[in-house]
């Protein structure tokens, strides 16, 4: 069985171009979904694919890719999920169908370009943090306890001052101090 799949992001816009499109594609049972394609959160899609029978003939049918997902790897998701069910996919506008051979082709063209794409992502990322801890620096959130801060808590704890006080003065808390200093009491 076919199955439709209809987005739009606004209630400004209409599906009427979509539904004509699924229809003249043979779906018998159409959904339809307001909201944005970067949510990967839609729930009528969720209902869709918990809708398709695996190991049938059903096909999941959208007007364009860009209707079941905004960007590539969310795309290369689904598919992965319609494919482990042996459920098809076909996108009216761009003319692929996975029941075809030139469809999986096509999909599976499009799927190693994406992780290509994803691979030289991956590197550049590793080369530019290679290159940061070269030149010495350190990623993650800045240590709260400075060289500074621990000079003027070890002088406000030598005066007698409160371990609670100290830590609020130099505006760290008490269990921070206490790592950095061990063996503090009071």
């Amino acid at each position: 069985m076919k199955v439709g799949y209809a987005r739009i992001s606004t209630d400004t816009q209409t599906y009427d171009g979509q539904i004509a499109a699924l229809k003249a594609a043979g779906c018998e049972k159409i959904f339809t979904e307001t909201a944005s394609g970067a949510k990967r959160d839609r729930p009528v899609l969720a209902e869709v694919m918990g809708y398709l029978r695996p190991n049938s003939d059903d096909t999941l049918v959208v007007y364009k890719l860009d209707r079941v997902a905004r960007s590539l790897p969310h795309l290369i998701e689904v598919m992965d999920h319609l494919k482990a069910k042996d459920i098809g996919f076909h996108s009216v506008t761009e003319a692929i169908d996975t029941n075809t051979p030139g469809g999986r082709l096509l999909f599976h063209v499009v799927a190693a370009i994406a992780e290509f794409e994803r691979d030289l992502i991956r590197e550049r990322t590793q080369t530019g943090l290679n290159a940061a801890r070269a030149k010495g620096r350190v990623g993650g959130r800045p240590r709260q306890m400075t060289e500074d801060k621990l000079n003027a808590v070890r002088e406000l704890l030598a005066k007698g001052t409160a371990v609670k006080d100290a830590a609020a003065a130099v505006g760290v808390s008490v269990p921070t101090l206490y790592r950095w200093l061990p063996g503090t009491t009071r």
